[in-house]
Formats: structure tokens, C-alpha cells, sequence
């Protein structure tokens, strides 16, 4: 693994900037002028307070619309503000020990993307129409049939060079990293000519990509990434207790094991793209299930905004689908809501055992008990383990450390459970959980 050391500690809290700052969608849009970018400045001690290490932006580049449609990489969208605003957050991150991944779209730019128009108005013989793939020989290609989208053509040696020149100059002002959008769309021979240049002079640099699903291994190896989106371990979280079948969440971290041995990937509850957890689950007793999956397995993971406070939202597909789970937050985060209290503490007490427990980073896990409705792992990373049991069912489960190989343990998170240590059997009850140390 070529990740850099200091991923082994990192924890994303997740913002989509224009959706949480009110710029998008908004009519009138509002101008650079407001410098709505400082908004989430506000919000940087939330983000300690709940034990994140970093955060990490959606597009913040200047773009048409949703940020995806990108016009001018070395801009920031004005909708957010103007560099001052950049660098304030990046100042104020810093000073809170924050690390800033930024988000990059180079699969594809806005049709007001200046090299688009020079080509539009050039014609195919203009140097500027290199730049894109052709259908034919008067249209542009699209990402996935969306005429505002035009995809870059990724063969094209200046286009490598573009972007390494993107992300050179956000690393030099102050990011650590990026997330590669719709990295699926893209050659893997392309990230492999970019990422090499930008490392040369960012080798602290972290690059994960957006993959949806495939050979996760094969795609890191052959693109050079130090991670990806892990879509497969998301989707079998969440539909295994929907579906009351525990075996689709044993078979997906039997494999999320099996790339741990050649990278981390990056693990997620919900992001910008997806239904919210809380909405996604049938049973509302269920999300601190899926809660403490994310935090006790091997991964780099990452919470979006909102899910610490059991933020609701369904995305749809339409047009505007996605702005139930991209909604604007206050200026300041304010006082908690007392409903959402115990969710806010926690994802508080479990990334902060994540945070106390670094070689989680790493760690495999193994069957000891698996039914549809109840399962049983150990989670370990050389002579390190926790066993978690869950609980899905209506019935008891009932837990003998000794028929599971260990002497006796020590309870150290549960729900409705106190710390206890010295314990040999427990049971869990009726959709409950427990972490216990093994002794």
C-alpha cells in the first residue's frame, strides 16, 4: 500500500459546499460578494467536536450549476466567494488540525469551459477541439448522456497535463488531497500519466477515486490510486438489514478483507449521491448497526454531513433529485437538537474509539456466528481485535466468549450496555449491539 502515513488516522466529515452554504440551487444566485465559503468555517469545531480529522469538499470550482459542470478549474466558484475564502478555510482548518480533501471533475467540463467554446467556435480543426472525445465527426461526446457534460478526451497529452497543473496548484494552496470524480468514466491509463507528475512534487498527497463498482484492486493498481469509493461494502450495509440477511454483509467484507491486502478503501454510510442512511434503513433501531459496521472494520471512512444528527433525505431521479440530500445548513451549527442527541454522541464515542484504535485502519474481519438475522465478527489487525455482535432479530442473542476461542472480555461499548470487564457470557438483546476487548 502507497498510501501516506497520515491516512491511517483520517476520519472525512463530508460537505457538498454548495448545497450547505445555500448557492445552489438558489435564485438569485449569490455573488462573491457574500463569501458564503465562511460559512463552513463555522462549522470546522462541529467537525472537531465529533472527531473528524479532515473534510472533505464537494466541488468548489467555478461551474454553471450543480459544481459538476465545471467552467474554469483555477477559479473559485464565485457563488462561494473569491482565493480570501479559500485560503480562510484552509487557515482556520489548519489551525484545528483539519486536513481539506477537494473534489475533482476531469472526466468531463461545463459547456461554458473556455477551451469548449474556442472549439465550438473553431471548428473541428482547432487545436481546442483535441481537448474532447468526438461521436462522430460534428458531436461532442457526454458523461452519460448529459448534453451540459462534455467529456475530455483523455488521450490527449495536454489534457494530462491540465490537470496535473489543477492539482499541483489546490495542493500548493493548501489541500491534501482529492477525490476523483466519476473516476469510473475514465481511463485508467490517464490517472496513471496524471497522478505520477503531481506526486513528484505532492508526495503527501492522497487520491481516491470515485468507483462505482468493478475490480476494485485492478483499477487501484492500474490507475495508481490509494483508494476508492467502497459502493459494494455501502449497498451490503445497508440492504443486509433491510433484508434481514447478515450473509450479503459477511460475503462483502469477506472481499473488502481481501483488498485490504493491496489498499484501504475509502468506506461511507452516505455521501452526496445517495438516499441518507436514516432514510434508507427500514428500521430506525438498525442505524447504529450500520454505524458501528463503518467503525469497527478496516477502511478510511467518511461521514456526510448531516448523518451524525440523523438527517433525512431521498435522492430521486429526476431533475433536482438530489436536493433532498444536499439541503443548506445554518450559518453556525447552534444548539443540538435534543432528538437527535443520542446519534450525535454516538458517532462521537464511536470515532473516538476509532481514533483510540488506529490499526482499525487496516484490520480484516472473520465470522464466529452468522444467521440471516444475527452476526458475530472479529475484527483484528495483528495481535489487535475487537469482536462487535449484532443483533437484528426480535430474540435474544446470547454470546459465550469461550465457544467463540476467547477466555473472556471486556464490554466496552453496547446499546443499553454499561462498560463491563472480566465477562464471559452476555447476551444482546432484541436489535441491540455490543464491542467487547477479548481478554
Amino acid at each position: 500500500m502507497s498510501e501516506p502515513a497520515w491516512v491511517t488516522h483520517a476520519i472525512w466529515w463530508q460537505i457538498y459546499p454548495l448545497g450547505f452554504v445555500g448557492a445552489f440551487p438558489a435564485d438569485p444566485p449569490p455573488t462573491a460578494a457574500e463569501h458564503r465559503l465562511r460559512r463552513i468555517v463555522e462549522w470546522l469545531d462541529h467537525a472537531v467536536e465529533l472527531g473528524a480529522s479532515g473534510i472533505a469538499l464537494g466541488p468548489v470550482f467555478s461551474s454553471r450549476t450543480h459544481g459538476y459542470d465545471t467552467t474554469d478549474h483555477f477559479r473559485l466558484d464565485p457563488r462561494l466567494g473569491d482565493d480570501a475564502d479559500f485560503d480562510e478555510l484552509v487557515e482556520q482548518a489548519r489551525q484545528r488540525g483539519l486536513r481539506l480533501l477537494l473534489d475533482g471533475v476531469f472526466n468531463h467540463v461545463g459547456t461554458d469551459f473556455g477551451r469548449y467554446r474556442e472549439a465550438l467556435e473553431g471548428g473541428p480543426g482547432h487545436p481546442a477541439s483535441a481537448w474532447f472525445r468526438r461521436r462522430g465527426e460534428s458531436d461532442f461526446d457526454t458523461f452519460e448522456g448529459h448534453g451540459e457534460l462534455i467529456a475530455l478526451n483523455h488521450d490527449n497529452p495536454e489534457v494530462v497535463e491540465y490537470t496535473a497543473a489543477v492539482m499541483r496548484h489546490w495542493l500548493g494552496r493548501g489541500a491534501d488531497g482529492w477525490r476523483l470524480d466519476a473516476a469510473y468514466a475514465v481511463p485508467d491509463g490517464f490517472w496513471a500519466a496524471v497522478l505520477p507528475l503531481v506526486r513528484r512534487e505532492f508526495d503527501q498527497a492522497w487520491f481516491v477515486g470515485e468507483v462505482i463498482h468493478g475490480d476494485y484492486p485492478a483499477t487501484v493498481s492500474a490507475a495508481t490510486f490509494d483508494s476508492v469509493t467502497q459502493y459494494e461494502l455501502w449497498k451490503a450495509i445497508w440492504s443486509s438489514l433491510n433484508d434481514a440477511n447478515f450473509h450479503e454483509l459477511d460475503w462483502a467484507l469477506q472481499r473488502h478483507s481481501d483488498f485490504l491486502g493491496t489498499f484501504v478503501p475509502m468506506t461511507f454510510l452516505g455521501n452526496h449521491d445517495v438516499t441518507r442512511i436514516a432514510s434508507q434503513l427500514l428500521e430506525p433501531r438498525h442505524l447504529e448497526h450500520a454505524l458501528v459496521i463503518l467503525l469497527t472494520i478496516g477502511g478510511t471512512p467518511s461521514v456526510y454531513a448531516g448523518d451524525e444528527s440523523g438527517f433525512r433525505g431521498v435522492k430521486e431521479d429526476r431533475r433536482g433529485g438530489d436536493d433532498a440530500v444536499r439541503p443548506e445548513f445554518a450559518s453556525s451549527p447552534g444548539d443540538a437538537d435534543p432528538s437527535t442527541a443520542d446519534v450525535i454522541r454516538l458517532h462521537q464515542y464511536l470515532i473516538g474509539l476509532r481514533r483510540r484504535y488506529s490499526w482499525l485502519h487496516t484490520a480484516r474481519t472473520t465470522a464466529l456466528t452468522l444467521t440471516n438475522t444475527q452476526y458475530v465478527y472479529r475484527t483484528d489487525a495483528g495481535p489487535d481485535s475487537l469482536v462487535i455482535a449484532l443483533n437484528a432479530d426480535d430474540a435474544v442473542l446470547r454470546l459465550s466468549l469461550p465457544e467463540l476461542g476467547m477466555t473472556s472480555g471486556q464490554v466496552i461499548a453496547g446499546s443499553g450496555a454499561p462498560p463491563q470487564a472480566g465477562i464471559v457470557e452476555t447476551e444482546i438483546g432484541p436489535h441491540g449491539w455490543l464491542i467487547i476487548e477479548p481478554h
